[in-house]
């Protein structure tokens, strides 16, 4: 019998984080609770969580400084929870490496919704669950979403599962342009409960990491979206 997936949530709203706990518990997932940052890096160690359910405002080290912190050494899936419905603190958190935001209050079928659809996506790096591999190559670019790494000039880039996907998904279909929210429906795979720039910001990532090729690039459509571009 396969083992429970299990769920890290990091926050100091015991009433909240009872009631996430509660919904993950019935949907069979295991859970741990903690309520502070530097708790939840200690116990990420231990717990080795399959995905982290992480609120902004903790006392003592905030959201934003833990999943900093955690995608120094991981790849673990994490979705922010905030009471902050700002566009300029999901663009952070989006920029930190979060997979995914959500504002409080929430509908809690929504929550078990999106936490099963990134880790639906995050299991492609089991090879169990992906026998084949899937794998795109350009001069000086290999993008395996098989195990979810990124070779670019000989060396091994890090990146979270979304901006890989995204990579992979473009580099999958040379020179056809995509709209935003074409983007946004194949990579988040719902109906992404926010605006278009979510796609703006991991292109912005991602160009950052990855820059222009002789070969191909990241090209934006003014006015459509974007496509990878092979020349």
């Amino acid at each position: 019998m396969a083992s429970k997936q299990k769920i890290l949530i990091v926050d100091d709203d015991t009433n909240i984080a009872e009631l996430i706990s509660l919904y993950l518990t019935k949907e069979f997932y295991e859970v741990q609770i903690v309520e502070d940052g530097e708790q939840a890096l200690q116990v990420f160690d231990t717990f080795q969580p399959n995905l982290i359910l992480l609120d902004l405002m903790l006392p003592g080290m905030d959201g934003y400084q833990v999943c900093r912190e955690i995608r120094s050494r991981s790849n673990t899936p994490i979705i922010m929870l905030s009471a902050k419905g700002e566009i300029f603190d999901k663009v952070l958190g989006l920029e930190l490496g979060a997979d995914d935001y959500m504002i409080k209050p929430f509908d809690s079928k929504e929550l078990v919704a999106r936490v099963k659809a990134v880790l639906r996506r995050f299991q492609a790096s089991r090879p169990e669950s992906a026998p084949s591999a899937k794998i795109v190559q350009y001069p000086d670019l290999i993008i395996n979403q098989t195990n979810y790494s990124v070779i670019y000039q000989g060396n091994t880039v890090e990146m979270p599962p979304k901006e890989l996907e995204l990579l992979y998904f473009l580099a999958s279909s040379p020179n056809q342009v995509f709209t935003r929210e074409q983007l946004l429906d194949h990579i988040w795979g719902y109906e992404y409960i926010g605006d278009t720039r979510t796609v703006d910001v991991h292109i912005k990532r991602l160009r950052e990491k990855i820059k222009d090729h002789p070969a191909w690039r990241l090209a934006t459509v003014w006015g459509i979206g974007y496509k990878f571009e092979v020349k």
